[in-house]
């Protein structure tokens, strides 16, 4: 086979079906990061990338992230037939091509001939895009992690304890909150936070868009535009049941599309004022910052550092990247505790300021700005200027 191909695993059982049906070497990874960083290695122009399906939510997630790597051509090996809408989201998420499991191996293999033949052709290289650099923290930043994480949990474990009682007295729900973000080397891990808001917030948040003051106002589009109207996308949806489903293909008005995109991200980014999704423990642990406190178990189990570029959420990175210029460098380096963004303006900063300190960071980091950085965390933390 022309272009290697990487295979990350599901829930379904396809592996070894795929790896005989493959005419030459298979990379068979378990998750997102692993497959980036195999990409990487490779230093191919590119690849043949199949996806087992896994859950709809986390799917689009990885498939955003892997449309990252330019390179790729994306199969999602489905175990049911898709629905419309969930087509529809495989699609735009970055999805060329969705076959079945059992899909036989001739109509397998004339998928990847063509893919190669026609969707390659109108992909640009990975090699001229910026290389994806896989990132080994020093040992001296990882050896002062773990010493002063677990003196912390030593330390400050009479306080964890405590807080936890509260927060399971004050309200329903779990002690700590878990999310989804994205570490050094495209690596997801579960972020720790002890809960500041009530279990149905996620859900609220649409009551109070409106009060979001970060909120962008939608604007009507362009009527004059070419834009697929729900018909035209039925039929699409239709043509491409059992075939080829190319995002490079997708009709859409480019300019409808980065108004779109540009509206979104304005939204990215919630603040509202008074929030009532915030409980009233929660308030006190905000303000002085008691809720970050989990994370030094991130810390400790290496996902996270004390000092680094804030962690974002796994379903922003993908836009992040696409409007703010060298987002990805900021996989060059462990996530943090805290940040040189955020002892240099924290939370009043947008995300395209906020770069500017990453940057400056991951550029001059030492044991010497990693200490200035820390004691300027702690004096914002006693003074309540880091509260949000």
């Amino acid at each position: 086979m022309k272009y290697p191909v990487i295979y990350i695993k599901g829930k379904g059982s396809h592996t070894a079906r795929f790896s005989e049906m493959v005419e030459g070497r298979m990379y068979v990874v378990g998750d997102i990061g692993s497959a980036m960083r195999t990409l990487t290695s490779l230093r191919t122009d590119h690849a043949f990338i199949l996806y087992e399906q896994r859950d709809p939510a986390a799917d689009l997630s990885d498939i955003r992230l892997l449309n990252s790597w330019p390179g790729g051509g994306i199969v999602l090996i489905t175990s049911r037939e898709l629905t419309e809408r969930e087509r529809r989201e495989y699609l735009r998420a970055g999805v060329n091509s969705a076959i079945a499991g059992d899909m036989p191996r001739k109509d397998f293999l004339r998928t990847l001939q063509f893919m190669g033949d026609y969707a390659f052709t109108h992909k640009p290289a990975a090699q001229n895009s910026p290389e994806v650099q896989i990132f080994r923290m020093p040992l001296w930043k990882r050896a002062f992690d773990i010493a002063a994480s677990l003196s912390a949990i030593l330390l400050l474990s009479p306080l964890l304890i405590v807080v936890a009682a509260a927060i399971k007295l004050d309200s329903p729900g779990p002690v700590v909150y878990k999310s989804k973000r994205v570490g050094s080397n495209y690596r997801i891990f579960d972020f720790l936070k002890f809960r500041s808001m009530r279990t149905d917030a996620d859900r609220r948040l649409k009551e109070l868009g409106e009060l979001n003051q970060y909120a962008a106002q939608p604007q009507e589009a362009d009527s004059g535009k070419m834009v697929l109207g729900e018909e035209e996308m039925r039929r699409l949806l239709e043509d491409t049941q059992n075939g080829m489903l190319y995002a490079d293909d997708f009709v859409i008005a480019e300019e409808t599309h980065h108004h779109k995109v540009e509206t979104e991200q304005e939204n990215a980014f919630v603040k509202i004022e008074n929030d009532p999704r915030i409980t009233r423990l929660g308030r006190f642990l905000r303000k002085y910052s008691i809720d970050e406190l989990p994370q030094l178990f991130n810390i400790l189990r290496g996902d996270m550092s004390l000092v680094g570029p804030r962690p974002e959420r796994a379903y922003f990175y993908r836009e992040f990247e696409t409007y703010i210029p060298g987002f990805s460098n900021r996989m060059m380096v462990t996530p943090g505790l805290t940040g040189w963004a955020q002892v240099n303006g924290g939370y009043d900063l947008r995300p395209e300021e906020k770069i500017v300190y990453d940057m400056e960071y991951i550029e001059h980091q030492s044991v010497l700005l990693d200490m200035q950085c820390l004691l300027k965390t702690a004096a914002l933390v006693f003074t309540h200027r880091g509260a949000r």
